[in-house]
């Protein structure tokens, strides 16, 4: 039996709140949304009604369900800031399959998918595990009271991600700072507009010498591709280079100030190394720096938990809340290493669930085990509270991270 949502439109909430309380929870009003695990809301800027989505099982099916699209113009936000989706998807470069459907979408990923497997990226594990050890000598050479994103959290991923591409990391403060812009939600959309076009005209420019002078890097491979044109050459390469450095490292930063300030789970990392591999999917569960919502837009009339969603409304998944859904997760607002964590949706779920999903990970495992091998006095330089956090960013974290040791 299908029940049409009957609340008042005074009673629905505006948009999905977003502005938290504290450094590692989702905001309290939205997880007091959480009795209703799919129901109505407003959309800014005008008030359009549409639905949010903070329950688990209704996020697994919204999310596999081929009826919920994304390739097509977002007019509206979920959030009083633009979302990302709404700053970029009238700018969206070709090849920029984040933004398509299947069969466009399907047709565009597959060039990548099979360099992302899991054996593939514990092949790279001796690479990757390089690299951290000589950030790990940057950071102590930077020594006590060093901040770890600079030396650490975020040169990791993007010195992997690079070399993967093909991509100069000279170029990084370039690349970083377009990326910054375009997850700025505080910034006006013609801003991150302006940055998403050079960063796709900086990626887009390095096609034409990797077709001339091919090299052993997936930005070669895919030039050298007559199936791809220049142009999703370019996108393909900025979608990569965005996600590539973006969520792991700030998965870095917001993961290590969360385990200094849990000092028991530190603890027991340190006493159990084998818990590592579970304890990044913990961290990856409690933590959810994509926290700005996964929109979708309903193609045809759809019943979901029991509600007609009708075609044409939006429907944004709160990943943050699915995570904490206590439904899905014994107490979900308990950080605990030892906790199974597997169904998370950190990254997302579904045809458009992140491709580098298994990279992130193998980068984490290694990088953490690293980093609390090397300083087992580690600790905050700042107060807690003095620490910087994203708070207006698509993807959550720390702006930089003091640490002592």
């Amino acid at each position: 039996m299908t029940s049409l949502e009957t609340a008042a439109a005074e009673d629905l909430p505006d948009g999905m709140p977003y502005h938290r309380e504290t450094r590692h929870d989702p905001p309290a009003a939205l997880l007091a949304l959480q009795d209703q695990p799919l129901r109505r809301m407003r959309y800014y800027p005008d008030g359009a009604e549409g639905w949010l989505v903070t329950g688990h099982a209704a996020a697994r099916a919204v999310l596999s369900d081929p009826r919920f699209i994304v390739g097509e113009r977002f007019v509206r936000s979920p959030t009083e800031l633009p979302h990302f989706f709404v700053s970029s998807s009238e700018h969206v470069p070709p090849g920029f399959f984040f933004f398509y459907d299947p069969p466009d979408h399907t047709r565009l990923r597959r060039k990548v998918t099979g360099v992302f497997t899991l054996n593939r990226m514990r092949a790279l594990s001796a690479r990757i595990a390089d690299i951290v050890d000589e950030r790990v000598a940057a950071l102590r050479d930077a020594g006590s009271g060093a901040d770890l994103v600079r030396e650490f959290a975020l040169p990791v991923p993007s010195l992997v991600i690079c070399e993967m591409l093909g991509v100069p990391y000279a170029d990084r403060d370039d690349f970083q700072r377009t990326s910054n812009d375009i997850f700025d939600q505080s910034l006006p959309v013609a801003k991150r507009n302006e940055a998403s076009m050079e960063l796709f005209g900086y990626v887009h420019g390095l096609v034409p010498a990797k077709r001339a002078a091919p090299g052993d890097d997936l930005l070669s491979t895919l030039a050298a591709d007559a199936d791809l044109t220049d142009d999703e050459v370019g996108g393909i390469g900025m979608i990569l280079l965005l996600g590539g450095h973006e969520t792991t490292a700030n998965m870095f930063g917001l993961g290590t100030l969360a385990l200094l300030e849990h000092p028991g789970q530190l603890a027991r990392l340190r006493a159990e190394p084998g818990l590592m591999e579970g304890a990044v999917e913990e961290l990856l569960r409690y933590l959810t720096v994509a926290h700005a919502g996964m929109m979708r837009i309903v193609k045809e009339d759809a019943e979901i938990d029991g509600r007609l969603l009708r075609a044409g409304e939006y429907v944004t998944v709160a990943p943050h809340a699915v995570n904490r859904d206590p439904s899905r997760f014994d107490r979900p607002d308990e950080l605990d290493l030892g906790r199974d964590a597997q169904g998370h949706m950190a990254f997302g779920h579904g045809v458009h669930q992140c491709v580098g999903q298994q990279l992130a990970r193998v980068e984490m495992r290694i990088g953490f085990a690293k980093l609390l091998e090397a300083f087992p006095g580690l600790r905050l330089a700042v107060p807690p509270e003095e620490v910087p956090l994203r708070t207006d960013m698509f993807i959550y974290g720390v702006d930089s991270l003091p640490v002592a040791w």
